[in-house]
């Protein structure tokens, strides 16, 4: 019987669908090796490894038999996705086009030695755009954004998307929660087009403008809208929580509780940024690494609270995500500061601490980025995590944001279907 590759219950699914990848046709107690390939948008190849010995039927199931070792050990069902390396260091993979999958060969070779004997393969075709939903660009006032609008007449719970201080108009995670439905608005604010990569000032009121624009879509739900962050687009949201009505729930990745980098300005205030020298930058003789988690004054230090964001103020729900292998900044630190402070003021809020995750929290089987280049700054920059423990974070992190905004933005339990 000719030896067969399959990946159930679909070959095409969401990039954030689990899958269970199966062989089948082989000899009993036979000994292989599985190899996963992905070439990304740059031309890039990312693969991972994993040997196996076939069970007495011949057969092996990801989901039960053990790897015997290569880029993971033990039962992975989804080791082959979460482990891909590129050949070349501190590269990440961060899907450009929406519209376009990635495309992962899984190989299955003879024996546990160079791989030359080719058995039987299949590919999987992981999409981040969902069947129906449709791709929006916005370019209206100032907007630099995308809006990703869920199949169906709704009306949609409404998201707003922020990513880093890298900049640029990320598109990825927001294709993925409308999938999901959610109605979803990735928002640039620096670094792209004709958004300088360094602005000296960020208003307050562009991201009003994003909000407005949000609740003006017809098929939104008129209960309040969401704001996901990472990073330095974390501390936004907290800021847009705590200064624009409307926003009623709010996801803080790898965030803070103080203003970083970029002064804020609104109707008559301004959040200086936090006191940091550049000078305390850290970087590794070995790899070139920087590592920028020293460089912030003490925030406990009552000099630096004029760059607290007083999201005691707010009204909004919250949840805090944080890794605590993350080695860009002591997010895990600044999130339990900013958690206190509202548990402090009697608010209920919802902390998640991920022991061996580091800075860059993804949707769940993109794997790990341990140091990548920080687009803006142009230096090499190191993220942390480990490989196993990262990848189990980002599982668990995804479900909590989507049952979060699922509970905060819908009146109903229908939210339970949809994970």
């Amino acid at each position: 019987m000719a030896v067969r590759v399959m990946v159930l219950p679909s070959p095409k699914c969401l990039f954030d669908d689990p899958v269970e990848i199966r062989v089948a046709g082989l000899l009993p107690q036979q000994e292989v090796t599985l190899r996963a390939s992905l070439l990304d948008e740059s031309g890039e190849l990312f693969q991972a490894h994993a040997r196996y010995r076939a069970g007495s039927d011949g057969e092996l199931d990801l989901s039960r038999s053990p790897s015997l070792g290569g880029s993971y050990s033990g039962v992975e069902p989804m080791g082959l996705l979460w482990s891909l390396q590129s050949k070349a260091p501190y590269k990440r993979l961060a899907k450009r086009n929406v519209l376009t999958p990635y495309c992962v060969d899984f190989e299955v070779y003879e024996g546990h030695g160079d791989m030359s004997c080719l058995l039987g393969k299949c590919t999987n075709e992981r999409w981040f755009l969902g069947e129906g939903v449709k791709r929006i660009p916005v370019r209206e006032g100032r907007l630099k954004a995308t809006l990703f609008l869920p199949a169906g007449p709704g009306p949609f719970p409404g998201l707003i998307d922020l990513y880093g201080s890298g900049g640029g108009l990320v598109e990825y995670r927001a294709s993925l929660l409308a999938s999901r439905g959610f109605m979803t608005l990735a928002l640039a604010y620096m670094a792209f087009e004709d958004l300088p990569a360094v602005p000296e000032v960020l208003e307050m009121s562009y991201f009003e403008e994003a909000m407005k624009f949000l609740l003006n879509q017809h098929q939104v739900k008129d209960t309040g809208i969401g704001i996901l962050g990472l990073s330095k687009g974390a501390d936004l949201a907290l800021s847009m929580a705590t200064f624009l009505p409307g926003i009623k729930a709010v996801v803080s990745i790898s965030g803070s509780g103080f203003n970083s980098f970029i002064p804020l300005k609104g109707d008559g205030f301004t959040i200086p940024t936090h006191p940091y020298d550049l000078g305390r930058v850290k970087t590794s003789d070995d790899s070139g690494l920087v590592d920028f988690s020293d460089v912030l004054d003490d925030h406990r230090d009552p000099a630096t609270w004029d760059c607290r964001i007083p999201v005691e103020r707010s009204s909004a729900k919250f949840l805090f995500l944080s890794g605590r292998d993350d080695m860009n900044w002591k997010s895990d630190l600044y999130c339990q500061d900013v958690v206190q402070r509202l548990q402090q003021c009697g608010r209920e809020v919802e902390f998640c601490s991920y022991p061996g995750a580091g800075h860059l929290l993804e949707p769940p089987y993109l794997p790990l980025c341990q140091a990548s280049i920080h687009k803006v700054l142009g230096m090499f920059v190191h993220w942390g995590g480990q490989w196993r423990e990262h990848a189990r974070a980002q599982e668990d992190a995804w479900r909590r944001i989507q049952a979060f905004f699922w509970q905060h933005l819908v009146d109903s339990d229908i939210s339970k279907s949809k994970l």
